[in-house]
């Protein structure tokens, strides 16, 4: 999308269509489509045609870009963020009895990996602004044993890493970071991957950056990445695909009771691409958000993400908050609203507290972190992505005022 300037449509006096008025597109246009080229499909022929296709040359290879990319000093490739996060936390020695502190506000994957260990998610509220865990909250929930704290990069903009860091090396705790949505991130200069004691990123087919599914594992420490390479392959001693070649020994030896995590061939060859093209894929995520930020500006019934001075923002979604005060409708049906006008649309996310098994096993309910539950009731996601074009762009800025000037109190 080469032009930045939107015209969008006046529907001020228009119905929408949920109203029984006319769509803004007669064709649905998809919350997200991924951005695949020449180049991955060649290279995914490549390997598809070389008899090598699981764990091999080149998930070593996208492992070494990645963290050339990234500048940190390993990185392991695995087959979900989900994955990482788990392979961290056993590899930190976290397990039944431990407490690890997250956010509510997150996919259902940072919590459940803390329970698959045995150990507890012990859940601080969000910042009202960036919907990132509020580090002013955080030591209150530490306790004799809390081991680990996982701050989620929502949306793409970063955490107070800084702050993270310093409480964790105050009560010598491990750092986790999930940077699902995070992956070309930027805090105060560094990118983030090499601030935590690990880093979880995702290459779904969503993200920024795709292997249609996969992950990576990031960290400074090369005693984890050994292990977590290990632990990621049925515990077993050696890589499959290095015991197949005549100069290498087939024996191999069990050393923990290890996880099928490897990422395979086929997905790091479109990982191989795609991190080549990710900057670029940032730059246009970034032209489509300062296009929103700039078309809801005077909506006061549209609240627009904030992102701090110094960070880059990867901007994986774009998140609006609905000022419900001033609509006669609430987030639900304002979702079915856009719907009605064929435009997709996504909610990141329902929190975690109120959902029926945390509730169930904890005892959560409504008002136990109001941030997350006030954010939770009216946030909704609208496409971005980079292979929207200029009309896109229009028509979901045209669908969203056109409901919230029909909705309008």
């Amino acid at each position: 999308m080469k032009k930045t300037k939107i015209q969008t449509k006046h529907f001020s006096e228009s119905k929408p269509a949920i109203a029984g008025g006319k769509p803004v597109r007669k064709k649905f246009l998809s919350y997200f489509l991924p951005s695949i080229g020449k180049e991955e499909i060649t290279e995914v022929v490549d390997t598809l045609k070389s008899n090598w296709i699981t764990t091999g040359p080149k998930t070593q290879k996208f492992e070494e870009l990645f963290q050339k990319y990234i500048g940190c000093k390993y990185a392991v490739a695995v087959n979900s963020c989900t994955a990482a996060m788990h392979l961290a936390l056993v590899a930190a020695e976290i397990g039944e009895g431990d407490e690890v502190i997250t956010t509510p506000f997150t996919f259902a994957a940072t919590a459940n990996v803390i329970l698959h260990c045995g150990a507890k998610p012990v859940f601080v509220d969000i910042e009202k602004e960036t919907y990132d865990i509020d580090t002013g909250k955080i030591e209150k929930a530490i306790s004799k044993k809390t081991k680990a704290i996982m701050p989620v990069h929502y949306a793409g903009h970063p955490c107070e890493m800084d702050k993270i860091m310093k409480i964790a090396k105050k009560y010598k705790l491990i750092v986790i970071e999930d940077a699902a949505h995070a992956v070309g991130t930027i805090y105060k200069g560094r990118k983030i991957g090499t601030i935590g004691d690990f880093t979880a990123f995702s290459f779904y087919a969503t993200k920024n950056m795709t292997t249609a599914e996969g992950g990576m594992l990031t960290t400074n420490k090369k005693g984890w990445a050994d292990k977590v390479r290990i632990l990621g392959l049925h515990g077993m001693s050696r890589d499959a695909w290095k015991r197949y070649f005549p100069e290498a020994s087939w024996r191999y030896e069990i050393l923990y009771p290890g996880y099928k995590y490897n990422m395979t061939d086929i997905q790091a060859s479109l990982g191989i691409h795609q991190l080549k093209k990710l900057e670029g894929f940032i730059k246009e995520r970034n032209k489509i958000a300062r296009i929103y930020n700039e078309a809801f500006r005077d909506v006061p019934e549209i609240i627009t993400p904030k992102t701090k001075k110094y960070v880059r923002h990867a901007w994986y979604i774009y998140p609006i908050l609905l000022n419900l005060e001033l609509l006669k409708i609430d987030r639900d049906k304002f979702m079915d609203a856009l719907a009605a006008e064929n435009i997709g649309r996504s909610v990141h996310f329902l929190p975690l507290h109120l959902q029926p098994y945390y509730q169930k096993k904890f005892g959560f309910k409504r008002g136990d972190f109001p941030i997350s539950e006030y954010i939770g009731d009216r946030t909704l996601s609208l496409p971005l992505y980079p292979k929207m074009n200029r009309r896109d762009v229009e028509d979901v800025i045209s669908a969203v005022k056109k409901i919230v000037n029909y909705f309008r109190k």
